[in-house]
C-alpha cells in the first residue's frame, strides 16, 4: 500500500514522500473488540522505497537487520521481557485517579483490577502471553508484564499492548496513559526490560 511518508513527523523529507507499506502476514491477528459482525484484523508492515528496497529509517527494519547480524555473526537469539507501567484516570482532560491503592494492593483498594483482568484476557486472545499483573506503587498506577519473546516479536507486541490497554480503559469509561510523569509527587511510569542472549537453548550469560 502506498502512502505519503513526509506526512509522518520525523519520518521522511518531502522529496522522499512516496513510500510503500508491505504487510508482514506473520503478524496477522483478529482484533477482539471489533467483532460485531464485521471482523477487523491488524498486521505490522515493513516500510519500503518505491523501488521495493527497505527504507533505512524504518525502525522495525533496523531491528530486524541487527537481529539477523547477531544471528549470523554469533549465533545468538535476543530475547526481551518488558514490564510496562501506566495510569488509569477518570477522563483524558483531568488526571483524576480512580483509587488510592499502592503496590500489590487488591480488591477495594484496587479500582482497576477488572480493567487489568479484561486487558490480560484480550492480550491473550491476540496471542500475547502475560507473565503477571498488579497494582503499582502510585495511586491508580498499574503494571502488566509480558512473557519474554524474541526481540522483534516483542517489539510488535508492545505496540499492540499499548493500544489494548487504552481500548479496554475506554470500554470501562476511563482513560489510560503511558506518560512517564503525569502526577506530581508520586511515582512515575516506566518500562523495565529483561534482556537475554541465547545460543540454541543455552543462556550465554550463565
Amino acid at each position: 500500500m502506498g502512502f505519503d511518508g513526509s506526512s509522518i513527523k520525523g519520518f521522511a523529507r518531502i522529496d522522499e514522500s512516496d513510500m510503500l507499506a508491505k504487510p508482514d502476514p506473520t503478524t496477522f491477528r483478529i482484533i477482539p473488540w471489533r467483532q460485531n459482525g464485521n471482523l477487523v484484523a491488524r498486521m505490522f508492515c515493513d516500510i519500503l522505497n518505491p523501488d521495493s528496497s527497505h527504507y533505512e529509517g524504518d525502525p522495525r527494519y533496523i531491528l530486524k537487520r541487527n537481529l539477523e547480524r547477531l544471528r549470523e555473526e554469533y549465533g545468538y537469539t535476543f530475547y526481551r521481557g518488558p514490564e510496562l507501567e501506566y495510569f488509569y484516570f477518570k477522563d483524558d482532560r483531568n488526571p483524576t485517579v480512580l483509587d488510592e491503592g499502592g503496590y500489590f494492593d487488591l480488591m477495594t483498594l484496587d479500582a482497576g483490577s477488572d480493567f487489568r483482568r479484561d486487558t490480560v484476557l484480550m492480550l491473550e486472545e491476540m496471542g500475547i502471553k502475560v507473565e503477571a499483573c498488579h497494582h503499582e506503587v502510585a495511586p491508580s498506577q498499574h503494571e502488566i508484564d509480558l512473557r519474554y519473546r524474541d526481540a522483534l516479536t516483542m517489539a510488535d507486541q508492545v505496540m499492540t499492548y499499548r493500544i489494548v490497554v487504552k481500548e479496554v480503559a475506554k470500554q470501562h469509561g476511563c482513560y489510560a496513559t503511558f506518560m512517564p510523569k503525569p502526577l506530581f509527587g508520586v511515582n512515575g511510569s516506566g518500562m523495565h526490560v529483561h534482556q537475554s542472549l541465547f545460543k540454541g537453548d543455552k543462556n550465554v550469560f550463565f
